[in-house]
């Protein structure tokens, strides 16, 4: 059996609908064990329905009670292969314009739900010969964008915090990395982000399926040579970070301006 044949156990988190959806269905049809977990139990148990590889319920990625239940009815035996923290919601608008307990969801669900799964995460995955803590980003962490603050604010946390764990948890024999797409045609960006600017410049180009191909490169991949955590997906995002990573400050701040007038 080759890596890439190799099966084992995946937790996604939002996985009733969108990527998160698209994730486990790709690990599903390879045979894995995976755990498909949302705030919409009916979602998942949609999804599960006749998969005896799929074990569902319902999770609240921002309650640390929930997580700790949902790990331990996955995980009987104590070990978790990967760890997908995908859950998210989005806001869009001008900033002063959104209500406070709409930022205060972005934060909660987006940053503290990332930073629960993996904190209560971290025990079963260390338990597994290759453990991986695959966190969503997004573009919008690359730099700030209008009418997306507060949204970009939490992936750029989301992303430091992949950053820092990659590094801590090293010596626990475990991987952190972050999927970097931009716009994806779900739900969350066709009906939660409609109007934005941004995506009026640039379009949606990528569908869940290929975010959930590249979650299978990144669980497959082995890499010898020091990376960067982040694995950008599509054309389209991969020029995004490159230009920015050897732009000046300001001749960013420019682009996004335009981008998001």
């Amino acid at each position: 059996m080759t890596s890439r044949q190799r099966t084992g156990s995946i937790l996604v988190t939002g996985a009733g609908r969108g990527i998160g959806r698209a994730v486990a269905e790709r690990f599903l049809g390879a045979g894995w064990r995976v755990g498909l977990f949302d705030v919409d139990a009916a979602a998942v148990a949609e999804v599960a329905a006749g998969r005896p590889n799929a074990v569902h319920g319902a999770l609240d990625v921002r309650d640390p009670d929930r997580w700790g239940s949902a790990l331990q009815r996955f995980c009987p035996d104590g070990a978790l292969d990967v760890l997908v923290n995908n859950a998210g919601v989005l806001a869009s608008g001008p900033f002063a314009g959104i209500d406070v307990d709409t930022h205060r969801r972005q934060v909660e669900v987006n940053v503290t739900g990332v930073v629960l799964g993996a904190r209560t995460g971290h025990a079963y995955l260390r338990r597994a010969p290759r453990g991986l803590l695959l966190n969503l980003c997004s573009a919008s962490a690359l730099y700030g964008q209008p009418t997306l603050a507060t949204y970009g604010a939490t992936k750029a946390a989301v992303k430091s915090l992949t950053e820092a764990l990659d590094l801590e948890w090293r010596g626990d024999g475990l991987r952190v990395r972050s999927l970097v797409p931009l716009f994806v045609d779900t739900e969350m960006v066709t009906r939660d982000g409609v109007g934005m600017a941004p995506v009026k410049a640039l379009g949606v180009r990528l569908v869940p399926a290929d975010v959930a191909a590249a979650a299978w490169r990144v669980v497959h991949e082995r890499v010898a040579l020091p990376r960067s955590p982040h694995r950008t997906v599509g054309r389209q995002t991969r020029v995004l970070a490159a230009a920015s990573s050897v732009s000046p400050d300001w001749l960013n701040r420019l682009v996004v301006g335009r981008i998001g007038a």
